[in-house]
Order: C-alpha cells, then structure tokens, then sequence
C-alpha cells in the first residue's frame, strides 16, 4: 500500500530539470528555482522599467522567458566573487544566462534581488 501511494505523491508533483541545450548537462532543478509573481514590483521601478500597462495584453499573458535559481557551485564567475556576469555551462561553457547580485528584472516586469536567471531558450526542461 505504501508503494501506491508514494507513487501517486510523485505523480501528481512531478520534478523538473533544467539541461544545457547544447551539452544536455543538468544545470537547475525545480527545488533551486526562486519564484517570483509575474508583473509584482513595478511600482517600485518606475523611470525605465518594464511595466504591465507598458506590455500588450498578449505579452500579459506569455510566461516569463527566464527562470531565477539560487547561486549554485557550477557558477564559476559567482564562486570567483563577482558582482555580475555570464552563467555559462560548466560542461560545454554554452551561455545560459546572467546574474547580478543588486538584481535584475524578468521578462515579465517583476526586480528579483539577487538574480541568477537562466534564459528557458537556452535550456531543455525535463519532467519526471
């Protein structure tokens, strides 16, 4: 019985993994991810910030084109000390986003503070 309803616990909250396009190396899974609410914190940036009455109402509805994670051992440049840089694959070093330590804001408006955001273009997402 107890199988059974492990089995079920894991389908109904399936993981995901992030891999390298390039390389397929596992780079982010969905326990490292930070999330954030989509168009949340626009007020506080104002001037040239992104915001929601800025976008269309198709681009409202598209999801973010990045995901933000917490730093990670595989991110030279952050092992290094730096303020910002690239995040690139450990395996192939294939460019897969950018970080910044003051922040940075998403595709769809929100300032994430730190930042480590990985470009969904640049990765394949795994489900299992």
């Amino acid at each position: 019985m107890e199988t059974d309803e492990s089995q079920m616990k894991v389908e109904q909250n399936p993981s995901i993994l992030y891999r390298c396009k390039k390389c397929r190396r596992i780079v982010a899974s969905q326990e490292s991810e930070v999330s954030h609410s989509p168009g949340e914190g626009e007020m506080h940036c104002k001037g040239k910030r992104r915001s929601a009455s800025d976008l269309s109402q198709t681009e409202r509805k598209l999801d973010c084109s990045s995901i933000f994670v917490e730093p990670m051992q595989w991110m030279e440049a952050v092992q290094e000390g730096a303020v910002e840089g690239k995040l690139t694959c450990a395996g192939c070093k294939a460019r897969l986003g950018y970080f910044n330590w003051a922040g940075l804001q998403c595709s769809c408006g929100t300032w994430v503070n730190p930042a480590f955001r990985l470009s969904k273009s640049r990765m394949d997402t795994c489900t299992f």
